[in-house]
């Protein structure tokens, strides 16, 4: 049975007595409103882990405005019963006074790798995301901790906060998991309606078809502008950006001289998707 637990403290204690009989712990960090993408990260956990942490923490620094924050979807009964099917061990769910008390005054930032894509359009995020995962960290206290792929540019950037301070924890990187019809599964895609719903899985459909087109020799930026043309004129929005980029760095690509990534963001109606794929 998966307990609960809501405070550091009380987390502390369990996790000192799972490493004083020698366990390895995991640790998958999630803003709640699970789905097979998550259940994937903690069978992942589970298989490479002697205990399991599962956290949910609507983490109120990676938010731009009120209204998105207060829209997240958040559903904690049904994400228990999720887990408990998974055999993870503890939800941790603490309050974000738990997290955030009264005096805080620290923040992690990371320089170079979150500047672009993300980062140009939601200033701050990532210093909200590398913040409460420092703070997971330390309060997990785990050995491992698994994220999805599906967040590139967040695996990266944990990745090198992990490794610039020092934190003891080895971050493992996990595939996108995908609906039948391709589209990157989310919890903002709880958010789409109907017509928006079967129109979304297009994204991932003129990702393929523009990395078929790289990888037989056609030129980078016609191929990403017709890309972006035919999903403007199927429905979409908007487009934040849909570029290819280096592995390495995030740094901007124009060929496949070096392993690259193509990385998306658009709006779809009120939702905002973001996917990516190796090239």
């Amino acid at each position: 049975m998966t307990e609960i637990i809501r405070t550091a403290e009380a987390l502390r204690e369990k996790v000192a007595g799972w490493k004083r009989s020698g366990m390895l712990v995991g640790v998958v960090p999630t803003m709640g409103a699970l789905h097979e993408g998550h259940l994937s990260l903690a069978r992942a956990a589970r298989a490479q882990s002697d205990r399991v942490i599962v956290t949910v923490f609507v983490n109120p620094m990676q938010f731009n405005n009120a209204s998105d924050l207060e829209t997240y979807p958040r559903s904690e009964a049904q994400d228990l019963a999720l887990l408990e099917a998974e055999g993870v061990d503890v939800l941790f769910a603490p309050g974000v006074d738990e997290v955030y008390p009264e005096g805080f005054a620290t923040t992690v930032s990371v320089s170079g790798i979150t500047e672009p894509l993300e980062g140009a359009f939601r200033p701050g995020h990532f210093d909200g995301m590398a913040t409460v995962c420092t703070k997971l960290f330390g309060m997990t206290q785990a050995g491992r901790a698994f994220f999805g792929e599906k967040d590139w540019q967040q695996l990266q950037v944990v990745q090198r906060f992990v490794r610039d301070l020092n934190i003891p924890v080895r971050i493992i990187g996990c595939p996108t998991i995908r609906e039948e019809d391709g589209l990157a599964m989310s919890s903002r895609n709880l958010l789409l309606g109907p017509t928006d719903r079967a129109l979304a899985p297009l994204l991932h459909r003129e990702m393929q078809a523009a990395a078929t087109q790289l990888r037989a020799g056609a030129q980078a930026q016609p191929v990403l502008d017709e890309a972006k043309a035919t999903l403007l004129a199927a429905g979409f929005r908007d487009i934040d950006y849909f570029e290819l980029r280096s592995v390495d760095g995030l740094r901007p690509a124009s060929d496949l001289s070096q392993p690259v990534r193509l990385l998306a963001a658009l709006w779809l109606g009120d939702v905002r998707l973001i996917d990516n794929i190796a090239v």
